[in-house]
């Protein structure tokens, strides 16, 4: 993420006045992981040695999560060489002598981004994968095989993941290492990226040996530092992690990674949409046991389309247990440099999108600080929509202001003193992002919880931290920051969904920083309702010892008959009967329990009073109201029964 230098200063200077003392160089910014120091004499010098020749070796091969277990992604640089074609084929198989050649697709590559060298980028897609095998695999580079690499498959019924935020290679540019200040120059001389890229592996290896079946990684962005320039040596240090030739990474597009092409050229990401779309690349989803990952792109601030992307993406799998989200920005997060300014830009968006489509987790980035938000969701009332603007030449954002869209207004993110238009417009976007309900619930292990888990993750590298904001938000549950790089490790079953957080010592010792944190499921309950006498699936909510029905489900169950109704949401739910039901169905949801309200309802233009209850951003209603749509429906023996005819 971008270092906002007025925030941060004024939060170092707010601290040290706090605290009595200046602390030494800034301490919001001098925080990071000098692999000098942790590295041990002889890996750091190791590393060192091979440091020049690293950086220039553009090939490395990166591996992704395919579209579900029985499927994984490839992607890799060839260097264009006289009379020698590219040859994206990857050799894969069980039996290191027999290998199957998979075959893909190959194509040129910017040579702005490569010193004006000619490179291709190769992607392919194995397919076939069977549950706790050893297989092996080569690449081709222009015909010529690398030497093979193992990989091992789960038991694909469960899942261990790594949870890492922004490795932000190059970020600790600026820093002090020996007598020297690390630089983020081209190439070897990229001395930043050569700190942060040692201490990016040794975080991986320290949690394989704590979790040695992890099955992939989730990564929240900013793989990368350099923002809009060529930063090849960056992805090649990030790459070269000696874990990643065995653990596929599903990458999320950061604001250091979003501005160039050579991030879609490094990954080849399953289920790429041409939604969210930045020069690096769109919104992406997959599957893999219990749960549907879809990773967002939200640099791009089209929320329409992050929207379809999302629906898309729960059409492919309906019956994931869970959903995940991952996005860099951390809309609720608890960093100071971030998450009371652009950190929070979506927030408003976002959350209502979250909560209609039933997402369980998101994973978050951005503010290099880490935070467990408390179960949210939204509050149901209407509220603006901001994003964020290039810069004057297009080279980064222009983190300075924020834009309401609606009114197409500045908002100056640090107001100069005196300003006192700007420090308005601030104030008014921060109260208008309390858009959220915090859950009432108890304890570290939930049931069918309304809300949403946010988990924002510190940096995985350690090349940059941020100081926490002054006062934790109302939202957090837990937060850390203890200057040192940490990971967390989800365990995904069919009915759990667990996460466990730990930081790495300077020794090397990994220590647990929060309490395990568990979402139960219970099977999808659906009453037993009948239209004309067919039975259709509708969820349902226990309100005051009754049965309420999802209104939603309701139409889609009549839609088609003469009966039939449309349910739309425009500042409140509209009702338009002798209309077919337009949206896209539901995945079954959990019983759940909420509490009565009464809410209007707006039917053909009239207004109709409900008893309702709004559970993860849908009503729930009893089935009195289906009379007031000239709908007949008795209940009998426990089944409710629609008649239309």
């Amino acid at each position: 993420m971008q270092t906002h230098n007025k925030r941060a200063l004024a939060g170092v200077l707010t601290s040290a006045l706090l605290l009595g003392t200046l602390p030494t160089a800034f301490a919001a910014t001098v925080h990071y992981n000098d692999s000098s120091v942790t590295g041990a004499s002889s890996g750091w010098q190791s590393w060192s040695d091979g440091w020049a020749a690293l950086a220039a070796d553009y090939t490395k091969v990166s591996l992704t999560p395919g579209r579900n277990e029985t499927e994984l992604n490839f992607a890799w640089y060839s260097k264009d060489e006289s009379g020698k074609a590219a040859t994206p084929v990857v050799h894969f198989g069980a039996d290191k002598n027999s290998l199957t050649a998979f075959r893909g697709t190959s194509a040129a590559v910017d040579t702005s981004l490569t010193d004006g060298v000619a490179y291709r980028y190769n992607h392919v897609t194995v397919t076939g994968l069977k549950a706790n095998t050893t297989y092996y695999y080569t690449v081709e580079k222009n015909g010529v095989q690398t030497e093979a690499e193992t990989y091992k498959t789960g038991d694909f019924e469960t899942a261990s993941i790594l949870y890492v935020g922004d490795p932000q290679i190059g970020a600790s540019k600026g820093q002090p290492q020996g007598g020297d200040k690390l630089a983020a120059d081209a190439g070897a001389a990229n001395t930043a990226a050569r700190n942060d890229g040692f201490a990016w592996e040794r975080t991986l290896k320290a949690a394989l040996a704590q979790n040695p079946d992890l099955d992939f990684v989730i990564s929240a962005g900013d793989q990368v530092n350099k923002t809009g320039k060529a930063k090849e040596e960056e992805y090649a240090a990030y790459l070269a992690a000696e874990p990643l030739a065995s653990l596929p990474v599903a990458t999320t597009i950061g604001n250091h990674d979003s501005l160039n092409a050579d991030y879609k050229y490094h990954f080849n990401n399953p289920n790429a949409t041409s939604y969210g779309a930045t020069e690096a690349g769109g919104d992406y989803y997959y599957s893999y046991g219990s749960g549907l990952f879809i990773v967002l792109n939200t640099n791009n601030y089209n929320v329409a389309e992050h929207k379809k992307a999302i629906e898309q993406a729960v059409a492919s799998d309906k019956d994931a247990a869970f959903r995940i989200v991952t996005i860099h920005q951390d809309i609720y997060g608890s960093g100071l440099d971030h998450s009371d300014t652009d950190g929070m830009i979506l927030r408003t968006q976002l959350t209502p999108i979250f909560d209609e489509n039933d997402i369980d987790v998101v994973l978050q980035g951005h503010d290099h600080t880490y935070s467990r938000t408390k179960l949210l969701y939204g509050d149901g009332k209407t509220h603006g929509s901001y994003e964020f603007q290039l810069n004057a030449d297009g080279s980064d954002y222009d983190w300075d202001h924020a834009y309401n869209k609606d009114t197409n207004t500045q908002i100056p993110l640090a107001p100069e003193d005196g300003d006192a238009d700007g420090k308005a417009a601030l104030d008014a976007f921060q109260q208008d992002n309390g858009c959220y309900t915090i859950e009432d619930v108890s304890g570290n292990t939930v049931t069918n919880p309304q809300g949403v888990l946010y988990m924002t993750a510190n940096s995985a590298s350690g090349s940059k931290f941020y100081e926490l904001i002054a006062s934790q938000q109302d939202y957090v549950a837990e937060r850390s920051q203890n200057w040192l790089p940490s990971y967390s490790v989800i365990s995904l079953t069919s009915d759990t969904f667990s996460i466990d957080t730990y930081q790495i010592t300077d020794a090397g010792k990994v220590e647990k920083i929060d309490d395990t944190f568990t979402i139960k499921k219970t099977a999808a309950a659906s009453a037993k309702v009948t239209v004309d006498g067919a039975a259709k699936e509708v969820s349902t909510a226990t309100v005051n010892g009754q049965t309420y029905y999802r209104l939603r489900d309701l139409a889609a169950a009549v839609s088609g008959t003469a009966k039939q109704f449309n349910v739309e949401w425009k500042n409140g739910v509209i009702v338009l009967t002798g209309e077919a039901y337009t949206a896209a169905a539901l995945a079954p949801a959990a019983n759940a329990s909420g509490a009565a309200e009464t809410i209007t309802v707006s039917v053909d233009g009239k207004s109709v009073s409900t008893s309702a209850a709004e559970i993860r951003g849908n009503y729930y209603v009893p089935a009195e109201l289906l009379s007031s749509l000239d709908i007949t429906a008795r209940t009998a023996a426990g089944t409710l029964n629609i008649v239309t005819k």
